[in-house]
């Protein structure tokens, strides 16, 4: 019998489809180099908690930018997550994507924090995408990403399995 397979959880929130659509080509792209040895969880930041995490091998971490911030949904998910993570995933690794209108670093760095004190391990680059979203209407409208922006996000998923697959992480 083979070793029972690794566990990768997508944690994800999204208010115009960005973030959501970002999540699901990682997640795909994880599956199929995965394949039966790495298993892919994507959870709604709403539905994931923190036995999700301890459960995991990896995680990402999926957000838009909220006004220079993570999304209200993933806020709600860390204040409900944090501590009874503190002191029980140190190392391990995690990884982010990003959807912003025009900036994203400072949603980075909260999330690069939040990692920090719970003494996980980031294994990536972050992946961050801009819409160049500038007015309340194009802000608040469904976004249709381009397929560069997919083909990171499945870049990162493919890396994130291999890693796991390999027990390099």
């Amino acid at each position: 019998m083979g070793a029972a397979p690794r566990r990768l959880l997508v944690v994800w929130h999204s208010f115009t489809g960005a973030t959501r659509t970002l999540a699901e080509a990682l997640a795909a792209s994880a599956r199929d180099v995965g394949g039966e040895a790495v298993q892919v969880s994507v959870l709604h930041a709403a539905d994931a908690g923190a036995e999700d995490v301890l459960a995991a091998d990896a995680v990402v971490f999926a957000t838009p930018e909220t006004l220079a911030s993570i999304s209200g949904a993933m806020k709600d998910f860390f204040d409900r997550s944090y501590y009874p993570l503190l002191g029980r995933c140190e190392g391990k690794p995690y990884a982010l994507l990003v959807s912003a209108g025009s900036d994203g670093h400072p949603t980075i760095a909260q999330l690069q924090r939040i990692a920090l004190g719970l003494r996980m391990r980031e294994v990536a680059e972050p992946v961050l995408v801009c819409t160049h979203a500038q007015t309340p209407e194009a802000i608040a409208a469904v976004k249709q990403l381009p397929e560069e922006a997919l083909e990171r996000a499945r870049e990162l998923g493919a890396l994130l399995a291999a890693g796991l697959e390999l027990g390099i992480f």
